[in-house]
């Protein structure tokens, strides 16, 4: 079961395996958001968490295949009640809190100690494995500025004896692993701080404010359906609709359409129509006008420019 995490009306997955079957098995985008470790302050490529949707997250939850969980709004409404009570075991409650993370805390300083001394060990085998090879070429080099240094000065020495080069000796004293160089293993997965709440979709919460919304379930109910009729969803945006539209995945197709929401019966001004269909003209894509009923069947109407064909 995938589990969602909720905070402050976003939707979260932390594991890469969940976010693989998302895309894969359920055919959901989503947004990743997360900063990579080594280049945190780049924004061309990111990594976990992916956040979903509200309709990507409400459609994973009814078919079943997600939970959506919350690790803090209960308790930060159980703290506001409780505020002096809370005062006075502040004290003894910290203490109990580094007690218990002091032995996870000390097992992963260990661990990357040991990490760090064995890659150090694995990093000198290979620079003397590297000077072992390159010696004779680095010694004949040496050799040849030496000899038309003398050349120069008009001294002359023997240059015939070879040794090996100082490099390899005392090569464990005088070789350094900066810790900045060392190997470390990124989790893909958020280890929850504290106890998680299950939360209910169908009660309006500050985790999930939506419920009862009906902007939102406009919105849903046109996911929903052009999901099931197998097309893959993101945000239209950045295109001034609700949902870009692919035959496939984003990854090897264009989108189609810009759907744009409307409940049913709602009268839409003509310039809004003539807006979207100019919009869709020129970034080359039909503009759909999706109005759902009560009962979730979605009326779509197509805009096109004729003078355009």
């Amino acid at each position: 079961m995938i589990l969602i995490h909720l905070h402050e009306g976003k939707a979260f997955v932390w594991k890469a395996e969940d976010v693989q079957e998302i895309r894969e098995k359920h055919g959901l985008i989503g947004n990743l958001v997360g900063a990579l470790v080594r280049k945190p302050r780049q924004n061309a490529r990111l990594g976990l968490p992916l956040q979903l949707s509200t309709e990507e997250t409400r459609l994973l939850v009814e078919i079943g295949a997600a939970t959506l969980v919350s690790s803090g709004s209960g308790e930060r409404e159980h703290a506001k009640g409780e505020d002096l009570a809370m005062d006075s075991i502040g004290s003894n409650s910290s203490t109990d809190d580094e007690e218990t993370s002091r032995p996870e805390v000390d097992a992963y300083k260990q661990f990357l100690e040991e990490s760090y001394k064995e890659q150090g060990q694995l990093a000198l085998e290979e620079k003397r494995r590297t000077l072992e090879r390159l010696s004779d070429h680095i010694a004949e080099g040496r050799t040849k500025r030496k000899r038309q240094h003398d050349e120069q000065e008009g001294t002359q020495m023997d240059c015939s004896t070879r040794g090996p080069i100082k490099e390899l000796q005392n090569l464990e004293k005088t070789f350094n692993f900066p810790r900045e160089a060392m190997m470390v293993q990124i989790p893909t997965a958020r280890t929850p701080v504290g106890s998680v709440q299950p939360v209910d979709l169908y009660q309006a919460s500050a985790d999930w404010p939506y419920s009862g919304q009906s902007e939102h379930e406009t919105r849903y109910k046109v996911f929903k359906d052009l999901w099931e009729k197998g097309y893959f969803l993101t945000s239209g945006n950045k295109f001034g609709g609700d949902f870009l539209v692919y035959p496939g995945d984003p990854m090897r197709f264009h989108a189609h359409f810009i759907a744009l929401c409307f409940p049913q019966n709602k009268k839409i001004p003509m310039s809004d129509i003539i807006t979207a269909g100019r919009l869709g003209t020129n970034v080359k894509k039909t503009v759909l006008l999706c109005s759902p009923n009560q009962e979730g069947t979605v009326t779509y109407t197509s805009l096109q420019w004729s003078g355009m064909q």
